[in-house]
């Protein structure tokens, strides 16, 4: 599965940004889609993730309330719609999916995921 993440940019705090994940040489389906992100000095850390198949989300606490993650099954895409940014978004932000294992819980650790896309840099000015 090869990964392809875009979307990042220069915002001002308050201001909002739309990140877009897509595959190719496969669908999302049965797979869990994380978004993670890595600012300078600092180590990757989990943002969200989701369930391609039963749509089960799951946020970072930093997050919660001000990003959304969501998928387009007809583009084969998963999004993350981040409002309220604050320059602590500040960051490279990876996309990553890993096929699900049946009753397990949505993966917010890098070591679970095997596929990552290359990242898109998230840029939030004070």
């Amino acid at each position: 599965v090869q990964l392809q993440a875009s979307g990042g940019g220069l915002v001002q705090a308050g201001g909002s940004l739309r990140l877009s994940c897509t595959a190719s040489g496969r669908t999302f389906s049965s797979y869990y889609i994380g978004w993670f992100r890595q600012a300078p000095g600092k180590e990757r850390e989990f943002v969200a993730t989701m369930s391609w198949n039963s749509g089960r989300t799951y946020y970072a606490d930093s997050v919660k309330g001000r990003f959304t993650i969501s998928r387009d099954n007809a583009q084969n895409r998963v999004d993350l719609q981040m409002n309220s940014l604050k320059p602590e978004d500040t960051a490279v932000y990876y996309c990553a999916a890993e096929p699900q294992r049946f009753g397990s819980r949505l993966y917010q650790y890098v070591r679970e995921y095997e596929y990552w896309g290359q990242g898109t840099l998230v840029t939030v000015s004070s």
